[in-house]
């Protein structure tokens, strides 16, 4: 099927040829039929892409702060890869989607296969959306005029939180489609309504809507018509929906308000603001965000958690509905609205028009309905099939995210090994990098990647909570696993990999599984761990990772879905331990920061305390409670009466040794990570870290988290 994506970095929009998604479980499935441009955000994406790196640097200066930092303390050359690799990911274009359903996940009630619904899907063929961001379209509205739903719900949001009633008067700054249609639903609440804007035809619309115009271009001071339109007392309210670095909208805002008037931004402008504007009036302001309640909350839109009605009236799929009655109901033009329409193949000629044309409002593209190829879960990149080497490594990697993209496929695309099939569950991420590190097929469908013949080793990069799942999977169908930590999230699912992995062995080599723990093939680690060696005596090890803030409603963060950072990443540094050491691990302890009552505790600001059989011990401090210019791993070896520290894989440090070495730049030992697997695949030798340490260090980890959560 077909795709918009944007490329970031350059601002070419491209149509792009990937697998049909896969249904999820509380989603609906849905073909496409109309979808309309966003001509202020769609717009504002390719005119930022379209920009030089250094216009871009100057329109997010808090990035580059961010870039600064990083490169103080992993080095230039690490950034840059970093800041090219944010830029190299594609961007989904569209969010105003009209489409019948194809498919109903789990958990979904009250549609049917074949229904007419709006949603917020993307510009693709076929989309996959959740429930709460759907809604089934009233007969008496077509596509055309359903499209506009999702745009006209940003502008019933902001008048929402405006709170009208009959008989005040609103301004509204910035005429474009969102404006436009807030006009329309302001007067539908009995307002008056003054629109002010540059552009004569937008102006000319918003009279046909009812409102008075201010024309900025012909220089009418909109403070001086605000004033006569409210009869002299000052405007009830102001909706913005301009986009503008400009401050003086706001100003102007807050200067037509009357004492204690409302200001809603919608769009996006200048915030510097004068305390004054604001102060002698009282005056009220408040951003509003995009659709309505439940916008950005995982809970609502992914896991399907509706919000009482009695409590929460509307909802952003309330607010679907809402203004779909308003188009059944005849309360809204939005055909005088369109501009143009263009085919799926022709949306970049789409683009080229908003950007050409400044007054362009309603931009529609349009899909075909008897397209059979729309329907493929499994894509080739090429018409070029390669023979089959039974004794090469053969790769089927499931997950393109964005660890997947920027670090692990660049590792293994230097392997050697053949790169046959790429999967994801949307499809989208898996056709950038699948063409990227040449792949020859792209998949939804993760069932036929592992049950491939040719393909005996899987490579498992997706979210946690299903890794041991795909492990199980892999290993039971023969296949050699790499799987990017952590190994699973439960002590039972170690239990089923355990078997699993035995059973896979049974009558024949067992398969080779690993975990990414790749800090253990880094250069310098390397050499720390020579430096251990020179001695038998026990090690007093410490490991300080500086982790930064991660906002609790991640998915990382989720127990059910990430398992949390001390199984996600903290592994990491129970895993080094291990491998310097040299020691089984006999016990493991482990205590956390206690957090104000009602505060959610993430339990990420943590000490755990490990204990070997030889003697040693090793205390892992994992704080996310630090500045992010300091550096974000400090290892600290005691031994022998001499001291080691290895300082963010960039330099090492010996006191009473002569161990110092530094690099330019910062290594984790990716590159030789993926390569000692791939070599051990094809060689047919024992993996890397053995069966017996990957669970090792899995349960010290789970045990770790087990104990934080309990306190």
């Amino acid at each position: 099927m077909k795709q918009v994506l944007q490329d970031l970095s350059s601002g070419i929009s491209n149509i792009v040829e990937v697998p049909r998604p896969r249904c999820k479980a509380g989603h609906l499935l849905i073909q496409s039929r109309r979808s309309l441009i966003s001509a202020g955000t769609e717009r504002m994406l390719v005119d930022f892409g379209r920009s030089s790196y250094l216009e871009k640097a100057r329109q997010q200066p808090e990035k580059v702060k961010m870039v600064l930092n990083k490169i103080k303390t992993d080095g230039l050359v690490s950034t840059i890869d970093a800041v090219k690799s944010k830029l190299d990911q594609p961007i989904t274009m569209g969010y105003s989607n009209v489409g019948t359903v194809l498919e109903i996940g789990s958990g979904v009630e009250g549609y049917k296969i074949g229904d007419r619904v709006v949603s917020n899907g993307s510009h693709a063929e076929i989309v996959c959306v959740a429930k709460h961001l759907c809604a089934k379209i009233p007969d008496e509205v077509d596509d055309e005029a359903a499209a506009y739903t999702v745009v006209g719900s940003i502008a019933l949001q902001g008048i929402r939180l405006a709170q009208p009633t009959i008989g005040e008067c609103f301004v509204v700054t910035g005429l474009g489609l969102i404006g436009l249609m807030a006009v329309q639903i302001l007067r539908a609440n009995g307002c008056r309504v003054l629109g002010v804007d540059f552009d004569p035809d937008k102006l000319a619309l918003a009279e046909q809507f009812g409102a008075e115009t201010v024309n900025l271009s012909m220089d009418q001071d909109p403070i001086e018509l605000a004033r006569s339109f409210s009869r002299g007392r000052g405007v009830d309210g102001v909706i913005i929906t301009a986009s503008t670095k400009s401050n003086e909208p706001m100003h102007q805002a807050a200067t037509m308000c009357r004492k204690r008037g409302r200001i809603i931004l919608v769009g996006v402008v200048g915030l510097d603001l004068q305390r004054a504007d604001f102060y002698e009036k009282e005056i009220k302001f408040q951003v509003s965000s995009a659709y309505g309640p439940g916008r950005y909350d995982p809970l609502y839109e992914e896991q399907g958690q509706d919000y009482p009605a009695g409590f929460v009236r509307w909802t952003s799929q309330r607010n679907f509905e809402a203004i779909l009655d308003m188009l059944a109901q005849n309360s809204m033009q939005v055909n005088k609205l369109k501009s143009g329409s263009f085919g799926i193949n022709e949306a970049a000629k789409a683009y080229d028009m908003l950007l050409d044309n400044k007054s362009a409002l309603g931009v529609f593209i349009t899909y075909s309905s008897d397209n059979e190829s729309i329907q493929q879960k499994t894509l080739s990149f090429s018409d070029v099939i390669k023979d089959h080497n039974p004794k090469e490594p053969v790769i089927g990697a499931i997950g393109a995210g964005n660890y997947a993209g920027r670090v692990l496929l660049p590792a293994l695309s230097n392997t050697g090994a053949r790169l046959k099939t790429i999967a994801s569950s949307q499809g989208v991420s898996s056709s950038h990098y699948g063409r990227k590190f040449k792949f020859e097929y792209n998949t939804t469908d993760s069932d036929e990647l592992i049950n491939d013949a040719e393909i005996n080793t899987i490579i498992i990069s997706t979210q946690h909570n299903s890794h041991a799942a795909f492990v199980i999977q892999a290993l039971d169908a023969g296949k050699n696993v790499f799987v990017e930590k952590p190994l699973a999230l439960k002590m039972a699912e170690l239990d089923e990999i355990e078997y699993a992995y035995s059973k896979a062995g049974e009558g024949s080599d067992a398969p080779i599984i690993m975990v990414g723990f790749n800090r253990r093939f880094a250069p310098l680690m390397k050499k720390l761990k020579k430096q251990t060696l020179k001695s038998s005596e026990p090690i007093s090890l410490i490991y300080t990772c500086n982790a930064g803030h991660i906002s609790e409603d991640t998915w990382y963060q989720d127990e059910e879905i990430g398992g949390g950072r001390i199984i996600g990443e903290a592994c990491h540094f129970i895993d080094i331990a291990r491998f310097l050491i040299a020691s089984p691990i006999v016990e493991v302890s482990a205590i956390g920061t206690k957090t104000a009552d009602g505060v959610n505790n993430c339990h990420d600001v943590a000490t755990i305390n490990l204990t070997f059989e030889n003697g040693s011990i090793a205390t892992i401090h994992y704080f996310a409670n630090g500045h992010q210019s300091f550096a974000k791993e400090r290892i600290e070896i005691f031994q022998s009466g001499k001291t080691t520290v290895l300082d963010n894989f960039r330099k090492l440090k010996g006191y009473g040794t002569s161990s110092s070495k530094g690099r330019f730049s910062q290594d984790k030992g990716h590159k030789a990570c993926a390569q000692s697997f791939i070599d051990a695949v094809s060689d047919g030798t024992a993996a890397p870290i053995s069966f017996e340490q990957v669970m090792e260090v899995s349960r010290a980890s789970i045990s770790a988290w087990e104990q934080l959560k309990q306190q």
